[in-house]
């Protein structure tokens, strides 16, 4: 190696490691080098003779090393702004229950909007909708609001508060529609926790399908069911719970989960995603006309 001492520097690199990066690309070609420490950092130096193969080596290296870093950002899923949505869903649900008070008060609200299974199958379709927006008492809010703030949330910084509040309110209402075709007469119901419970179904089905947004492996698909039938029964099997309604609304937003996750390759932009949390907002209001 002697004969490379008088030698060229191509290169000088901060540190060591990326010196001796660039000392094995020229390794893989032979061309001869060596690493030399110097008061500007770590120079890479090649023979005179060599000093254009050496250069074009090593950017032909960079190229290929910055179109592969392009390859992996593209392949990135985008990261989702942060959002507040499911703590503004809460306070609307507080403010709605200043209004409609509880049910012990037999207010026209609860009459024109709670899930009664009789009403919705003789074709009062709305009430699988408002029903989600009524609560019994101040404790079964406040179970709610504070899994609304948590869940909905969630659901929303995957898919953005448009299509998030879209499914949820989807999850919610089929919930609702099924557990009143299986119970038949007589049943009443109201309360967010079916929605609530389809939010916990639509991020299984989201992280079973898409590991690389929120952190599995599609290999562990029956954890994910798993972790989800578990807070199935440790918060919605209360004595006072509905579970059948908490069960079909987990298995409703399942399903959506997975077809979001299937279907959805980019979402929506800002403006569109909050068009539809005005649509979404709006569907509410209507069904609520609709009762009255």
């Amino acid at each position: 190696m002697d004969i490379l001492r008088p030698g060229t520097a191509v290169r000088v690199a901060p540190d060591r490691e990326r010196a001796d990066e660039w000392a094995v690309v020229l390794a893989a070609t032979n061309i001869p080098h060596r690493v030399r420490r110097r008061l500007d950092g770590w120079a890479l130096i090649v023979p005179a003779s060599d000093i254009t193969a050496a250069l074009e080596t090593l950017d032909a290296y960079d190229r290929e090393n910055a179109g592969e870093e392009a390859r992996r950002r593209d392949a990135a899923p985008p990261s989702s702004p942060p959002t507040m949505v499911g703590v503004y869903v809460a306070l609307v649900l507080i403010g709605f229950f200043a209004i409609t008070g509880s049910r012990a008060d037999h207010s026209e609200w609860f009459q024109h909007g709670s899930a009664d299974a009789t009403r919705m199958m003789a074709g009062e379709w709305w009430r699988a909708v408002t029903a989600l927006t009524l609560h019994a008492d101040a404790p079964h809010l406040l179970g709610n609001a504070l899994a609304s703030a948590l869940l909905v949330t969630a659901v929303c910084q995957q898919l953005g508060p448009g299509v998030g509040l879209w499914l949820l309110l989807l999850a919610g209402a089929g919930g609702n529609a099924l557990t009143a075709t299986v119970h038949g007469p007589g049943h009443v119901s109201v309360g967010a926790s079916t929605a609530i419970f389809g939010a916990v179904g639509i991020l299984a089905g989201l992280r079973i399908v898409t590991p690389g947004r929120v952190g599995s492996t599609p290999r562990k698909w029956w954890i994910v069911a798993a972790a989800a039938l578990a807070l199935l029964a440790l918060l919605g099997t209360g004595p006072t719970s509905d579970l059948l309604a908490h069960l079909f609304g987990l298995l409703v937003g399942g399903a959506l989960g997975l077809v979001a996750a299937f279907t959805i390759r980019g979402l929506p932009t800002a403006p569109v995603q909050w068009l539809l949390v005005v649509a979404a907002g709006a569907a509410v209001a209507g069904a609520w006309r609709v009762a009255f």
